[in-house]
């Protein structure tokens, strides 16, 4: 009887994401918008709830990264964790501080295989606790 968790965290997929996972941060942290574009879904259907906005779709996700301010993005991520189904589904949860502020955010990330984009993704949460 198959438990369905021999397709969890298969080494190489996991290394793939992990890796999709560190370029999305390292962009993000740089305004790096245009690689940030690149690793969401190109969807209507792609959603980014964030720490003050609900964004809709690759236009509204590519308007507020346009619009950002390039100040204040570094961040120090801690209890980081990426978890992988299968060949082409993923998790990315993680929380982060920034200097000078006593609040700890949250993140999670939904990352799918798509053909002709690969690793991206497709939904995401960003939250603040005090």
């Amino acid at each position: 009887m198959n438990d369905g968790t021999t397709s969890i965290n298969l080494p190489d997929v996991l290394a793939e994401v992990t890796a999709a996972f560190a370029r999305y941060e390292h962009a993000l942290v740089h305004n790096e918008v245009e690689v940030l574009d690149a690793l969401f879904f190109h969807s209507p259907h792609t959603v980014r709830y964030g720490a003050t906005e609900c964004l809709y779709g690759i236009d509204a996700i590519r308007a507020f990264r346009s619009g950002r301010s390039p100040a204040g993005l570094a961040r120090t991520l801690r209890n980081t964790c990426i978890t992988t189904y299968g060949r082409d589904f993923a998790t990315a949860s993680t929380e982060f501080t920034r200097e000078g502020s006593a609040r700890t955010g949250r993140q999670q990330q939904t990352w799918v295989r798509m053909p002709g984009q690969g690793w991206c993704v497709v939904a995401a949460h960003v939250s603040l606790m005090d």
